[in-house]
């Protein structure tokens, strides 16, 4: 008896293609957009005094989405000479060749054009401040060849959602919305610093610079002094915005998850440094819960 050989016939070029641009824009891996999205949401809702308008919601939720994917597009574009000697990045698509920087580029400013087209339907100020949003995000990724500091800007251009929330839904950015954003800051700083600890030996060999590297062998103290000023940022937050006990609540299980990444990662092994980063997105979830349930908590009893 014999048999015939049927092969799998290839992939056509354009699936090809999108797979590699999904992969390129961190499609497969949310959390990412999800450490962006905790702390635009922390705006809208404080901006709001609740739930936001379901326009602003949808501009504001889909813009992380999008302007999350092209900073990760144009972070690869200005690593692709370092991502191919890391070892958790050298198989994304430009470290190994299979997409193009002239590609690349080109899908920035398409993520980016999409993200602008939405932020043209709100007012004029969010509109002006978009245009600093994009300069953080295309910066961002140069500042690790210059300065030990790129988690701070990182941390600058992620909770750049905070004063636009603001400006969005209330048409100024008060005094409550820089607080907010300064402590999304030492927030960003502190988890990327576990990220960057992943990353520390082979940065160390290119060169290339990190709050990991600065810290050296005080980086779990100097985690602990980030993670102790972003409470204590959050707590002058509640304050100023009137928030009661179920934001306090939000804030002690914020706590305890940060308590538990430090007890993971306290031998700075590299698999145990990536689990306390990806961990963060359950901080911040926490922190939105206690903000939300609070605010609608008074809603209710209005």
């Amino acid at each position: 008896m014999s048999y015939e050989r049927f092969d799998t016939p290839p992939a056509p070029v354009w699936k090809t293609r999108l797979a590699l641009y999904w992969q390129l824009v961190r499609g497969d891996r949310p959390i990412g957009w999800l450490l962006l999205l905790w702390p635009t949401w922390w705006g809208l809702w404080l901006a709001a005094d609740g739930v936001p308008p379901l326009w602003t919601l949808f501009v504001f939720s889909a813009g992380v989405w999008l302007t999350r994917s092209a900073g990760c597009v144009i972070n690869d574009y200005a690593d692709r000479w370092l991502d191919p000697h890391v070892e958790r990045t050298q198989n994304r698509p430009l470290a190994t060749g299979a997409v193009r920087g002239r590609e690349a580029l080109a899908l920035f400013a398409v993520l980016m054009l999409i993200a602008f087209a939405l932020v043209l339907t709100l007012n004029r100020l969010t509109v002006w401040m978009s245009f600093i949003g994009v300069a953080l995000a295309a910066s961002y990724p140069y500042l690790k060849r210059y300065t030990h500091l790129p988690q701070v800007y990182l941390g600058l251009a992620f909770g750049w959602g905070i004063p636009m929330a603001f400006a969005a839904v209330r048409g100024e950015v008060p005094a409550l919305a820089w607080l907010l954003y300064a402590a999304n800051i030492l927030w960003s700083t502190a988890y990327d610093t576990w990220y960057a600890m992943v990353d520390r030996e082979d940065d160390l060999k290119m060169g290339s610079k990190s709050t990991a590297i600065l810290f050296g062998e005080l980086d779990l103290v100097a985690q602990g002094v980030l993670y102790a000023l972003f409470f204590v940022a959050l707590v002058l937050v509640g304050q100023r915005a009137g928030l009661g006990g179920y934001y306090w609540a939000g804030l002690t299980v914020a706590a305890a998850l940060v308590v538990y990444e430090f007890a993971i990662a306290r031998h700075r092994e590299r698999a145990a440094c990536f689990r306390a980063f990806l961990h963060n997105h359950w901080v911040g979830l926490a922190v939105f819960a206690g903000i939300a349930l609070d605010l609608a908590r008074r809603g209710a009893a209005g």
